[in-house]
């Protein structure tokens, strides 16, 4: 069996599907014989992605104010069009590989599987673009209305991160249960407990305060930070002195209010912005703080939360999505549009200690089972019952495994 993956998604910075996309390929060239995984695009794919991140912040910008960056245009045409157009000459690309190899499965990590004649794999991370339009960019958007529900036509299977998504996509798209399975995404090597003079180095080398709280994520829409800030920066200003808020990661789309808030008003308050951190410094920054606050309005799976959990550490979260499913049992959950809630966590966290251990004690334990071999693993399950599956159904072994979840 010989399968191929289209990795685009790993080439650039990492959010979530990117760390899937690497991770899957990373345990499935350990699970399998050499050669039975083909990860495209190489080199070109490398030199386009960069190209299509120039353009992007080119003509729609994506940073904060006062970053220099000027848009050239922001209705999302001009995007739309580069999308569409890269998307022909990857499809070109892909048809020459699949001719040279002859590989028995594909598989799309990222929402839209090419053309292809080939029996097709496809992972729904969430359904937030049909579901939530106004969270995403306007091309973002027309791509998923022009291509979305042809891509569903041609694929097999499909693979969902949570059984939250599963459900989700099988009553939003009316799919047949037997063909969506759920496979768990998983903890990176070195997300873990670090002792704490390695942490301390670590923060001083990021020119960081030894006590924070902490956001990790891209700051967009569906993220609610700004509802963050606002109600971190009403805490008492002497608690704001002695546990300033990180936030660790890129602007996303659509951040204008959040800049503005961030440099008016949170960045005196005791907020600070990192920015996207090299994924070697992640394990310090959860190891360093005093808790996680993730108030996302929707997640189909939500990974910082897991990792953070896997570094011993306590969570604070919101009810949205799958995060009830997958940290609902150790962390802190908390409406997501209940300020007061985020308030009184907020508070308790930094000055109860004994809540603050409640949330840390067990936390290694219920993340320990979400690894990404295991993720592989079954994903593996999946192609192989793919390959002996044929145009008209699919095997026992994905039925069962649906059946079960």
């Amino acid at each position: 069996m010989r399968v191929v993956i289209n990795q685009l998604p790993a080439l650039g910075p990492r959010t979530g599907i990117g760390h899937y996309t690497a991770q899957l390929l990373r345990c499935l060239g350990h699970q399998t014989p050499p050669g039975s995984v083909y990860a495209f695009p190489d080199a070109l794919g490398r030199c386009a992605r960069r190209t299509w991140q120039w353009l992007r912040r080119r003509l729609e910008k994506q940073g904060a104010p006062g970053d220099g960056v000027a848009p050239l245009m922001s209705d999302g045409g001009a995007l739309l069009c580069l999308r569409d157009c890269g998307r022909a000459v990857l499809t070109r690309y892909f048809h020459t590989l699949c001719r040279l190899h002859r590989f028995d499965v594909y598989h799309e990590p990222n929402f839209i599987p090419m053309p292809s004649d080939r029996p097709t794999v496809v992972t729904l991370h969430d359904l937030s673009v049909l579901l939530h339009p106004e969270w995403h960019p306007a091309d973002r958007v027309a791509h998923f209305d022009r291509h979305f529900h042809q891509g569903l036509s041609r694929s097999l299977h499909f693979l969902a991160i949570s059984e939250y998504g599963r459900q989700e996509v099988i009553r939003t798209l009316g799919l047949a249960p037997e063909r969506v399975t759920r496979t768990y995404m998983g903890i990176r090597p070195g997300l873990c407990p670090l002792p704490a003079a390695e942490v301390r180095a670590a923060l001083k080398k990021l020119g960081l305060p030894p006590r924070y709280l902490l956001y990790l994520g891209t700051i967009e829409p569906r993220k609610n930070v700004l509802r963050l800030l606002r109600v971190y920066c009403a805490l008492p200003a002497a608690l704001r002195e002695r546990w300033p808020l990180l936030l660790v990661g890129g602007w996303g789309w659509n951040t204008g209010d959040v800049a503005d808030y961030l440099h008016g008003e949170a960045r005196h308050r005791g907020v600070m912005h990192l920015g996207y951190v090299a994924e070697e410094h992640v394990a310090a920054l959860y190891n360093g703080a005093r808790a996680l606050v993730y108030p996302s309005l929707y997640e189909g799976f939500g990974l910082p939360p897991l990792e953070m959990l896997a570094c011993g550490g306590a969570v604070l979260a919101s009810t949205a999505g799958a995060l009830a499913e997958t940290v609902g049992g150790q962390a802190h959950l908390i409406d997501a549009a209940d300020d007061d809630g985020w308030r009184a966590a907020l508070l308790r966290v930094l000055e109860d200690d004994a809540w603050w251990q409640s949330l840390r004690h067990g936390a290694e334990e219920v993340a320990r089972p979400y690894t990404w071999e295991n993720c592989a693993a079954a994903t593996l399950d999946v192609y192989r019952a793919v390959c002996g599956a044929g145009e008209d159904g699919v095997s026992a072994r994905i039925r069962s495994n649906s059946a079960a979840a």
